[in-house]
């Protein structure tokens, strides 16, 4: 996986970063709070041998399981698997 390619498929390098990071951060909440039965955060949606969650986030974004979305989409989603960030 190239950087390039999270570029490509958010648009620009700033977007493309900060929905990253988020994902990211929602990602190691959800290792964090593992054992605590929280169903707050959304598990990783990919298969990968990676650790980090950056990496993991990434990787997301590159299979198409993680989508830019505005504030007034996120009210009305219809997919609650899908993280919208």
């Amino acid at each position: 996986m190239k950087i390039e390619e999270v570029v490509d498929r958010i648009g620009n390098r700033f977007s493309s970063v900060v929905v990253s990071a988020r994902r990211a951060r929602d990602i190691q909440g959800y290792y964090a709070h593992l054992g605590q039965g929280i169903g707050k955060f959304i598990p990783p949606q990919v298969h990968t041998y990676a650790r980090k969650p950056l990496t993991i986030a990434m990787e997301e974004i590159v299979e198409g399981k993680v989508v830019l979305g505005s504030a007034e989409d996120s009210e009305e989603s219809e997919d609650p698997e899908t993280p919208e960030l």
